[in-house]
């Protein structure tokens, strides 16, 4: 472990000081950020304007939901855009072999080999809405710390489906917006049969709305639960699945 952490420390170090030296990407990365926010702002309000709400959630409390999904936006863009994207580069250029020959694991590697401080805006933003919705909702900081929780679960279940999706380039090269699977709405906001695909398929309900149900103290035990077996059995499905992927790549001297 503590080789890993070295490892790791080695690997930030490198990458902030060379995404460092353009600047500028932070100021344009902070107004794409202000753009996507307020389209999802703004797209959230045309459900609110008329008076409609979806059962049992409040502008406030689907504000919440909203924040929850922008977090999830910056930790993907800083940690597994920069890294799980480039598993389809490195297929392609057969440069997987110098990594499945390195003294440590291919995943780990794969996964955390670089991050981008890009996302860090919409990080700050979701927790400025998130912040701003539970003042106006009366949330306490046991809350706040209850819904950390389902929050880690939540990250670990996002990067679990992006790595088994980034995996799959092994056999279709080309994978682009598969991954996007999120959106920044209650999963009341889903017709029925939309319902039952987001939770027990692609399970989007315990990446958002669980989260911020734990957190505005309304979901039942049950369902905390379940979001931690879930995360758990998605780690170690991506494992193994990336091992059982590795079966099918030929490299690029075969």
């Amino acid at each position: 472990m503590q080789r890993y952490l070295k490892v790791l420390r080695l690997f930030w170090a490198t990458a902030i000081t060379a995404e460092l030296e353009y600047r500028i990407n932070f100021f344009i990365a902070t107004l794409s950020s202000l753009g996507n926010l307020a389209g999802s702002l703004f797209g959230l309000f045309l459900f609110y304007r008329t008076g409609y709400t979806f059962s049992g959630w409040t502008w406030e409390a689907a504000l919440v939901v909203l924040g929850i999904f922008t977090l999830l936006q910056g930790f993907s863009a800083t940690f597994l855009s920069s890294n799980l994207n480039r598993i389809v580069r490195h297929v392609q250029e057969g440069t997987l072999d110098f990594i499945l020959l390195k003294p440590i694991r291919s995943q780990f590697w794969l996964s955390t080999h670089t991050l981008s401080p890009w996302g860090l805006p919409d990080l700050i933003f979701g927790s400025i809405i998130i912040s701003y919705a539970g003042k106006r909702l009366g949330v306490g900081i046991d809350d706040y710390l209850l819904g950390l929780l389902p929050l880690l679960f939540s990250l670990v279940i996002l990067y679990s489906l992006w790595f088994m999706l980034g995996a799959t380039s092994i056999w279709f090269v080309k994978i682009y917006n598969a991954t996007e699977v999120l959106r920044g709405y209650p999963i009341a906001a889903y017709p029925t049969a939309y319902r039952f695909f987001f939770t027990f398929v692609m399970p989007v309900t315990f990446l958002t709305t669980v989260p911020a149900e734990v957190l505005l103290s309304r979901s039942e035990i049950s369902w905390l639960i379940g979001a931690a077996i879930l995360a758990m059995l998605l780690f170690f499905a991506s494992t193994w699945f990336w091992r059982f992927a590795l079966r099918f790549y030929t490299s690029a001297s075969s």
